[in-house]
């Protein structure tokens, strides 16, 4: 490639073993998984031991041309601090990532305070499985905020997806307007596909706010590749914050059960209704200033046999 493309959305496990809204989670075979009742194929078939690692993550990385990855974390597939705290140790200038609370009671804030010693220079926030049936857990709670305060202090980054349209924006809002300094990452595009999404994408307009596209390529999978309605609100989000705002991301693994993981972003360099500026900025440099990644391999392009 003739600019570095950074991934700002990925995911790694060894296992999924959890609950969530009292619904189990658990790896099966063949690349299955126990999905909340059902069985679901969150990865390729051919990932037959259901272990999502970083080495293969980096196979992928580096046959895609992928100098870096951020790898955040989901309730969905249990909290993955301790491997990915040895994954950073291990590949320090490939992975930036964010460590996970249990945020779904109270006594989080330590658990972020002993993230923060660890090293972990992100935490993540599923924020759309806050929205409880036994009660809403609140982003701008007290807890929340002195956890923020902290963040903001420490110089460590907030990864967060939200809920559909404008539920969680105020909330957000006004964490943003008590910690200016706090880096935010806003996912999922701002679950583009959703009415109200723009209200997400408006958050941006704060200097330490960026969006990025995990999962894009999954909210417009019934379109499919070359994903043109994802493109046109790619553009419509830059004409609103600005290119230098968002950032391109995989949601790997889950999406190349559909596509290779080259197709979550060729769509986009392939486009003729962005430019190459624009391209460049979205799809690397943004998120290399943004998460401070330092010196990236270079990765030649290797033909594939049938070329």
């Amino acid at each position: 490639m003739e600019y570095p493309i950074i991934d700002a959305h990925a995911h790694l496990w060894l296992r999924q073993d959890t609950v969530v809204d009292g619904l189990p989670i658990r790896t099966l075979e063949n690349g299955r998984s126990l999905f909340m009742g059902e069985v679901r194929q969150m990865l390729p078939p051919f990932m037959i031991d259901g272990r999502n690692s970083a080495e293969v993550f980096l196979s992928n990385m580096d046959y895609a041309q992928v100098s870096a990855a951020v790898i955040t974390q989901e309730f969905i597939d249990g909290i993955q601090n301790e491997y990915l705290a040895d994954v950073a140790a291990r590949y320090p200038d490939r992975f930036f990532v964010c460590g996970l609370c249990e945020f779904r009671k109270p006594g989080f804030y330590e658990q972020a305070e002993q993230l923060i010693e660890q090293g972990f220079r992100g935490i993540k926030i599923p924020a759309q499985r806050l929205l409880l049936k036994e009660g809403r857990v609140w982003l701008n709670s007290d807890e929340m905020m002195r956890m923020f305060h902290l963040m903001e202090q420490k110089q460590v980054l907030l990864s967060i997806d939200m809920a559909d349209g404008a539920t969680q924006v105020p909330e957000l809002e006004e964490v943003i307007q008590e910690c200016p300094q706090l880096k935010v990452a806003i996912g999922h595009f701002a679950m583009v596909t959703m009415p109200g999404w723009t209200e997400q994408v408006k958050l941006a307009r704060h200097p330490n706010v960026r969006i990025e596209s995990g999962g894009i390529t999954w909210l417009f999978n019934d379109e499919f590749y070359p994903f043109r309605g994802a493109v046109r609100a790619i553009r419509e989000a830059a004409d609103l914050v600005g290119m230098d705002k968002l950032m391109w991301g995989s949601d790997y693994p889950r999406t190349i059960t559909a596509i290779t993981y080259r197709m979550s972003y060729d769509f986009v360099s392939k486009s003729t209704e962005l430019t190459d500026d624009e391209k460049r900025l979205f799809l690397g440099e943004n998120a290399r200033s943004f998460y401070g990644f330092g010196a990236l391999p270079e990765l030649p392009y290797i033909k594939n046999m049938s070329e």
